[in-house]
C-alpha cells in the first residue's frame, strides 16, 4: 500500500521521531510541489494514501478525478479551503483530520510583528553590507495593537502585547469582541475605527468564503502614519493587489508578510521582497519543531489506524460503510 507525503520543502519529515510510526510502509516523500494537475496525478497514479502538509497542495475533483487508487487522505492540522471535502465523498476517498496548535503561529506572528516594528531585518543587512545602525525602529509599549481574530492564537497575542505593555483593540464577530471585553481589552466599535486608531494591525481569521479579501484597499488607506499590517494567517484575506499598491503609495506604512497567494515562492524578484518596508518570512507559521511532531504523529497514527482496519478522525465517515 504506497503511501505519499507531499510538499515536504525541507525534507524534515524523514528527520522526526514520528516517522517511526511508518517503519516498514512503502513511503515515498516528495520535497517539490508540482502545480501541473496531469504531472502530479501521474506521479501519483500508484498512491492509495496520501499525507498532506497543511494547505500546500490543492485537493480538487480533477485532480481526484485522475486518482482512482487513492483512499485516504491525511491531513496535517484541520481541513480547510484547499480540499474539497464533497469531492473527495464523491470519489470515496477518506479524510482523516490531524489537530493543530496556536503556539507556533502566535509566536512566530509576534516575533514577525517585533521584526516589522524595529526593523531588525533591514539593520542587519545593513551591518552586513558594512553599515551601522541602519535603520532607527519604533517600541510597541503604549502602541494600539489591533487584533482581528480573537481566537485561540488572537488571544495570544493580546497577551504578549499586554506583556509588552501595549495597548489591545479588538476587531472580528460579535462573540469574539464581547470575548475580548471579558478579558479585559478594548473592542471595537466598527471597521472602520479599528483601522483608523490601531498602530499595529494583526490578522488571525480563518479562511472561508466570508473572510475571502475582507481587508480591502479602503481599509488599508485608513491606516494611520507609520501603522504596520502584519499578516501571518492567510494572504487571501487580504483583496487581491490591495496591500502592494497601498504600500507602492504610501511608503510611511510597514508590513510583515509570511503568507502569499502563491506559494512556494523562488523568485527573488518578488515584489513585496525588493521593498524597504515590507518583511517577509517564507511561510514559517506552522513550520516548527515541536509543531511538526504533534501534526504528523496524528497524521501517522491516522495512516496506520487506517491500515489496520480502525481508521479514526474521518471527517467523511459516511463514506466508510460504503462498498
Amino acid at each position: 500500500m504506497k503511501i505519499t507525503i507531499l510538499d515536504d520543502y525541507q525534507n524534515a519529515v524523514q528527520e522526526l521521531k514520528c516517522f517511526d510510526l511508518l517503519q516498514n510502509q512503502n513511503v515515498e516523500i516528495l520535497n517539490s510541489t508540482e502545480k501541473d494537475i496531469n504531472v502530479l496525478a501521474d506521479t501519483l497514479k500508484n498512491t492509495v494514501i496520501l499525507v498532506l502538509i497543511r494547505e500546500r497542495t490543492e485537493i480538487t475533483a480533477e485532480l481526484l478525478n485522475k486518482l482512482p487508487n487513492l483512499k485516504l487522505i491525511s491531513q496535517t492540522g484541520k481541513i480547510s479551503n484547499h480540499l474539497d471535502l464533497n469531492a473527495c465523498t464523491n470519489h470515496k476517498v477518506a479524510v482523516a483530520e490531524g489537530v493543530g496548535s496556536p503556539i507556533a503561529p502566535a509566536e512566530l506572528a509576534w516575533a514577525l510583528l517585533m521584526n516589522t516594528v524595529r526593523q531588525i531585518p533591514q539593520a542587519i543587512e545593513g551591518m552586513k553590507q558594512g553599515k551601522w545602525q541602519t535603520t532607527i525602529g519604533s517600541t510597541v509599549y503604549g502602541k494600539t495593537i489591533g487584533i482581528w481574530g480573537y481566537g485561540k492564537i488572537g488571544q495570544r497575542m493580546a497577551q504578549y502585547a499586554k506583556a509588552f505593555g501595549a495597548n489591545v483593540l479588538v476587531w472580528g464577530s460579535e462573540i469574539s469582541r464581547n470575548k475580548a471585553v471579558e478579558d479585559g481589552f478594548e473592542a471595537a466599535n466598527s471597521k472602520d475605527f479599528f483601522f483608523k486608531n490601531a498602530d499595529i494591525i494583526t490578522l488571525h481569521l480563518r479562511l472561508n468564503e466570508n473572510t475571502l479579501g475582507i481587508v480591502t484597499a479602503s481599509d488599508l488607506a485608513s491606516m494611520k502614519e507609520n501603522a504596520v499590517l502584519v499578516n501571518a494567517a492567510r494572504a487571501e484575506l487580504i483583496e487581491p493587489n490591495a496591500l502592494l499598491n497601498t504600500l507602492k503609495k504610501r511608503k510611511n506604512i510597514y508590513a510583515g508578510i509570511d503568507v502569499y497567494e502563491n506559494e512556494p515562492i523562488y523568485d527573488s524578484q518578488f515584489e513585496l521582497l525588493k521593498m524597504p518596508n515590507v518583511i517577509c518570512t517564507p511561510h514559517l507559521g506552522y513550520v516548527e519543531k515541536e509543531g511538526y511532531e504533534l501534526y504528523f504523529r496524528k497524521a501517522f497514527e491516522n495512516v496506520m489506524n487506517y491500515i489496520n482496519g480502525n481508521p479514526t478522525n474521518i471527517a467523511n465517515a459516511e463514506i466508510l460503510d460504503k462498498p
